[in-house]
């Protein structure tokens, strides 16, 4: 079990890696920063539920990243400031957008594809 739970640290870690990479990038695209977001939360769930099925680790990536974008809506003073720090605007975000949700959706399934697809952990 725990060199599967390493493997899913690892991949969310390339995942941090590749996300922060792609805002650094001009040229590449503000929504891939989304999909990225939720491929990495996929992958924190299959780390911290190991023993859960991937399904469950697919729904409940999606419940959470809808919301934190529906908790976009929400200005709070308080709430704006963290948003401004820079840690707040990659976990909380800034604003928000029907598109981002569909990007949250495309990351989701993609990370459970890949999981698998590719990685094909199994119990």
């Amino acid at each position: 079990m725990k060199s599967k739970r390493s493997v899913y640290f690892i991949v969310a870690i390339l995942v941090v890696f590749v996300g922060l990479l792609s805002r650094k990038i001009i040229g590449i695209s503000l929504f891939i920063g989304d999909i990225l977001y939720a491929v990495l939360i996929y992958f924190g769930f299959r780390f911290l539920l190991i023993d859960s099925k991937k399904t469950t680790s697919l729904l409940l990536s999606l419940l959470f990243c809808f919301c934190i974008e529906l908790f976009q809506l929400i200005q709070f003073d308080w709430l704006i400031a963290i948003r401004k720090t820079t840690l707040g605007h990659y976990i909380l975000g800034q604003g928000f957008l029907l598109i981002d949700l569909i990007c949250l959706v495309i990351g989701t399934i993609a990370a459970y594809f890949i999981d698998y697809y590719v990685l094909k952990i199994n119990k």
